[in-house]
């Protein structure tokens, strides 16, 4: 049974399933090191995938997909900023409005753009993105024939190395340049960051675009490789996930990285055993579950850590003023 389920082709599909989730981790990221929380994440990578699957399937190109999607990605998010940092309405509510948007009103866009009024392809595209117009593999050179490993790492979407490789990348921006300097200052001091010249509201629509960015990718990598095609609620909840693994990671890329490794081997799980003929409701709340588990531990953990910074500061206060 073990044998079964841990697999190379289950390791396969852990990497296939965390790359969507962790693309739009890293955007959350960013955005609560800019000190906002980007609840909005889900609707936006709901839209891009529909507006990356229909321009690819109109272009016959899934390159323009792929670019419509990021560049929608970054327009929602320029809305939602443009709702809460210039007209000042809450982050939460905005960002809700946004994921409404994109679960019901992307029904809607759908059947304003191809003229379908009723059916099942008002609910789904997945017909419309054939094998041309998904994302290519990339099958590793001399990495493809290692036994084992070489099943297990080449043979992935190009978005999914990518999703890797901007770990390193969003931690560089974050540490080592002046725009990071700048996003980590307004986040943790915005008027300090703002008495010394730094723009605040210029840098929260910054690490906006920049999340818009990788909330596309992610939006187009469900569309036009992972499910072949935009459907109703087909994003299922990974923003949400994505923000549970932003917090177990404590917002930073590596940390973010692992939490959503754990989450794709859960989701990753649920699927195998229920390939295996166990019935799928008892299989299926795996990946929430883990979620709940998680913040709970990070909870925890966090609340102890807290609790003994506390302590070893009054024991310095008691210790000086003796």
């Amino acid at each position: 049974m073990l044998q079964l389920i841990f697999s190379s082709e289950f390791f396969f599909a852990i990497l296939r399933i965390t790359a969507p989730i962790l693309l739009v981790t890293l955007a959350a990221d960013i955005c609560e090191k800019a000190g906002v929380s980007n609840i909005g994440l889900e609707g936006t990578m709901m839209i891009s995938a529909l507006f990356g699957s229909l321009f690819a399937y109109y272009a016959k190109n899934w390159f323009v997909g792929l670019l419509v999607a990021v560049v929608t990605g970054i327009i929602v998010s320029l809305v939602m900023g443009f709702f809460a940092f210039n007209l000042k309405t809450n982050i939460i509510l905005t960002g809700t409005a946004i994921n409404m948007v994109g679960s019901g009103g992307t029904i809607f866009l759908v059947k304003v753009i191809t003229g379908i009024t009723e059916g099942s392809q008002m609910t789904s595209t997945s017909g419309l993105i054939t094998g041309n117009l998904q994302i290519p593999v990339w099958n590793i050179p001399l990495i493809k024939d290692i036994p084992v490993i070489g099943s297990i790492l080449s043979g992935h979407c190009v978005l999914t190395y990518v999703a890797f490789l901007l770990v390193y990348l969003t931690w560089v921006l974050l540490y080592r340049t002046p725009l990071g300097l700048n996003i980590r200052s307004v986040g943790e001091n915005p008027n300090a960051a703002s008495s010394v010249g730094v723009s605040v509201i210029k840098v929260k629509y910054t690490a906006f675009i920049l999340a818009g960015v990788l909330a596309g990718l992610s939006g187009a990598y469900m569309s036009m490789y992972y499910a072949m095609g935009w459907s109703q609620n087909m994003v299922a909840g990974r923003g949400f996930i994505a923000l549970a693994a932003q917090a177990m990671g404590s917002g930073e890329p590596v940390g973010s990285m692992l939490a959503a490794l754990i989450f794709g081997f859960a989701q990753a799980l649920s699927v195998k055993v229920s390939s295996l003929g166990v019935n799928s409701f008892l299989v299926s709340p795996i990946p929430y579950a883990v979620t709940i588990i998680g913040l709970v531990v990070f909870a925890l953990l966090h609340n102890s850590k807290a609790k003994k910074a506390h302590s070893s500061q009054t024991i310095e206060k008691k210790k000086a003023n003796n």
